[in-house]
């Protein structure tokens, strides 16, 4: 029987794991062992602090639910969705609209609603904003009949399902006509604090980070053939649009509301957003929706 040492038991469990049949699950699973390791190594974890590692991980499990998504947020606070999300954009066949966070609060219980509606259930007609954009291909060819759904706070800087999870408001699914276009009214976004009342809060508090978002809208985009697109758009004058603590900002997402002659609702000011979609490969076709209910991804075979 081998003895097991600090410098011998990560052999040890990749050994052990080496039977794994699926290749890519015994790819990642080899790749998170070696780096774990490496991890404690590196720090020289003690028992202690491993535990109270477990412990946080155990905390931010017990705070989900259907309308809370303590996981997702703790990714995000990490910088490890926008990573993720940076290596998917250069694995696209061409470069479209960069991606940025799906986040805690998208759901798939929005309804699909006609060209020009306002998404938020009881807007005062002087804080209307038009929204609009063309949906198109890398090469500007318009994309007739793409879905785009978006998702925003409400004027309190809560979103719907914060609120009131049995609420739908503020968000909502148009389809493109034949120039591509989509179009909409709604209300300018807020910044907003992440939740801080859980255990990744608490986390982003002792780090005397601020925990605020800049002013955004979400959007999931999808169109037979493309590339599956989740992005967001930036309000360019939000004081945290630098140094938003989920690092989901950037500046080539970012737009200014104005008065725009060419805004399909005159005398509104609006938001345009185009988005460019990248043809869809047959990686992306393998792995399913990004949108997609993460309970129902895990009932999926490895």
């Amino acid at each position: 029987m081998q003895e097991l040492t600090p410098e011998n038991i990560t052999q040890a469990v990749l050994d052990q794991m080496s039977t794994t049949a699926n290749p890519r699950l015994k790819e990642i699973m080899a790749s998170a062992v070696k780096h774990l390791h490496a991890f404690a190594r590196d720090v020289n974890l003690t028992p202690a602090e491993w535990l109270k590692g477990i412990a946080f991980m155990t905390a931010v499990g017990k705070i989900c639910t259907p309308a809370r998504q303590e996981f997702i947020l703790l990714s995000d606070t990490l910088g490890l969705s926008a990573l993720v999300n940076g290596l998917h954009d250069e694995t696209a066949l061409e470069e479209g609209t960069h991606t940025s966070l799906l986040g805690p609060f998208y759901r798939e219980t929005t309804p699909n609603l006609p060209a020009g509606s306002q998404i938020a259930k009881n807007a005062e007609p002087d804080t209307e904003i038009a929204l609009y954009g063309y949906v198109t291909d890398v090469n500007g060819k318009p994309l007739a009949g793409a879905t785009v759904s978006l998702w925003q706070t409400s004027a309190s800087g809560l979103y719907d399902i914060q609120e009131d999870p049995g609420s739908v408001d503020y968000r909502g699914i148009f389809t493109t006509d034949a120039k591509g276009l989509f179009v909409l009214r709604t209300v300018k976004p807020l910044g907003y604090s992440i939740p801080m009342d859980g255990p990744v809060g608490e986390m982003v508090t002792a780090q005397r980070r601020h925990g605020m978002r800049p002013a955004h809208i979400h959007f999931l985009v999808g169109a037979p053939g493309y590339r599956e697109l989740v992005t967001a758009l930036y309000l360019r004058d939000d004081p945290h649009l630098a140094d938003d603590v989920v690092f989901g900002s950037s500046g080539d997402l970012a737009v200014d509301i104005k008065k725009d002659p060419e805004c399909p609702i005159p005398g509104l000011p609006s938001i345009r957003f185009d988005m460019r979609l990248s043809r869809e490969t047959a990686a992306d076709r393998a792995g399913g929706r990004v949108g997609a209910d993460p309970a129902a991804i895990l009932k999926q075979p490895a």
